[in-house]
């Protein structure tokens, strides 16, 4: 089998997955996922598309991943893991879609606007 090649993307973080036949080992930056992610509920996120399909000892899993904070690197590799999964096995895509892990959440923060402290909140308005 050759490398399947897919994008996960969640708020500011892109993560780049390439997927081939191996023994489960799962590569973030040329790190160990458990040393990349330390928190295990993290380390849970990434491999639950795996888990769903039970072929977590099926692939081996080299990531590319930038940008963002750790939640949101972990959502988009979950993202680009289960993109990679359909394109090797369309029929898993239903599976999937139905746990959400084929959604790209669209929620990105809001820009700061001229004239104001953050996004939405205004300074303090004085009548006189």
């Amino acid at each position: 089998m050759e490398v399947i090649n897919a994008l996960g993307r969640r708020k500011a973080a892109v993560a780049r997955v390439y997927v081939k036949e191996g023994s489960g080992k799962i590569t973030i930056n040329k790190k160990d996922i458990n040393d990349f992610f330390p928190n295990p509920l993290l380390q849970y996120v990434v491999r639950q598309p795996l888990a769903k399909l039970q072929v977590e000892d099926r692939y081996d899993i080299n990531i590319n991943v930038d940008g963002g904070g750790y939640t949101g690197q972990s959502e988009a590799i979950r993202l680009g893991i289960a993109r990679a999964l359909v394109k090797i096995n369309p029929e898993d895509k239903p599976v999937l879609r139905a746990e959400g892990f084929m959604t790209r959440d669209p929620r990105v923060v809001e820009r700061k606007k001229p004239g104001q402290p953050k996004a939405r909140k205004r300074f303090q308005f004085s009548k006189r």
